[in-house]
């Protein structure tokens, strides 16, 4: 980037942003991301700072109801993350999602949001995610159903639908409008793209001059340059960051506070994870955590696959860190900008 370019990003992530009455510090958010967004990996990213507000993995509504913040794989926090947390619920029962969005204001989380974007097969076999957008009068009566229940902030995530068609998307931003959701989260690809194609950041241009609310952009941002190309080409109200955090989660600390990390903390931050995860989550579960993180960090490197298939067959989350010790003990070549293989 050029030496304006990071003030200017920095000026713009740094202007605190009102979503429903209450008040964000920032402009960069952590997008949700299913076995990523988990409580041991914000543990992290919140030691490195940055980031305005953080977005909870997806959690199913009729769990919600009766889980135990303590035992659940998902649906877990800490309480001092309460404040900038979003919980993301799916499902497909408006009484249901009510029901569980009152427990999660109750809980005292920054908000809710409703999962309207997830394409996974397993997901929209349930008829939740990406597959209520085959349905809008029932999309935007979920979020209708939750605005009267709770008095927290209600984001709704949402892709352009299952035809690429941003009219079809820009109805959907005024009907989840209409029905009371206080921000929008979009990703600019149709529903059954698993990234197979770039998004189509203009879509997002759409969809924000269609609606008042505020609308986080979504979808490809991989550098300082894309953040800051995706805030002026399309004029979003703020950008939702997911893979890159697990790529290089000192990175949104970068942008919006000007932290120094030279030379980037790899190997470190990888092994503190590892600790975070066995202190939130069982052995197994821990590991399998760690091995979805390490792919997209194994992004970095130029042989960033040796590492990735070496975590891939740890027996245990001991192994694991052996694997990081053996990869850094030589310091390797890393690239200036992850490899996007990793990231389909």
């Amino acid at each position: 980037m050029t030496s304006q370019k990071p003030l200017l990003l920095k000026t713009f992530l740094n202007q605190p942003l009102v979503i429903g009455g209450r008040t964000i510090k920032n402009r960069l958010a952590l997008a949700p991301m299913a076995q990523l967004g988990n409580v041991a990996f914000r543990e992290l990213l919140a030691r490195f700072g940055g980031f305005g507000l953080m977005f909870t993995e997806m959690c199913g509504a009729k769990r919600i109801l009766h889980e135990n913040r303590f035992v659940s794989p998902y649906f877990r926090w800490r309480d001092e993350e309460l404040p900038w947390l979003v919980c993301q619920i799916f499902g497909n029962d408006p009484l249901i999602m009510a029901d569980a969005a009152r427990r999660i204001e109750a809980e005292g989380f920054f908000g809710v949001d409703i999962n309207f974007g997830c394409a996974a097969s397993s997901i929209c076999r349930l008829a939740g995610g990406a597959a209520l957008l085959k349905d809008p009068l029932l999309a935007a009566r979920i979020v209708s159903e939750i605005r009267r229940a709770v008095r927290i902030p209600v984001f709704a995530k949402f892709r352009t639908g299952w035809r690429d068609d941003p009219r079809f998307a820009v109805d959907m931003a005024r009907r989840f409008e209409d029905a009371g959701a206080d921000a929008l989260t979009f990703h600019p690809r149709v529903a059954p793209d698993r990234r197979a194609h770039p998004p189509k950041w203009e879509y997002i241009g759409r969809v924000k001059a269609a609606v008042r609310i505020p609308v986080f952009g979504n979808g490809n941002v991989f550098d300082a340059e894309d953040c800051l190309r995706m805030i002026t080409q399309t004029g979003c109200d703020a950008v939702a960051v997911g893979r890159l955090a697990a790529a290089r989660p000192w990175l949104a600390a970068q942008w919006s506070t000007g932290l120094s990390t030279d030379p980037p903390p790899y190997y470190e931050t990888a092994f503190l994870l590892t600790e975070l995860l066995s202190n939130h989550f069982r052995p197994k579960d821990a590991l399998r955590r760690f091995i979805r993180f390490s792919l997209y960090f194994s992004a970095n490197f130029l042989f960033g696959h040796t590492l990735h298939t070496k975590i891939l067959n740890a027996p245990d989350m001991g192994a694991a860190r052996k694997c990081l010790d053996g990869f850094f003990k030589t310091p390797p070549e890393v690239i200036s900008r992850p490899n996007m293989n990793f990231f389909i």
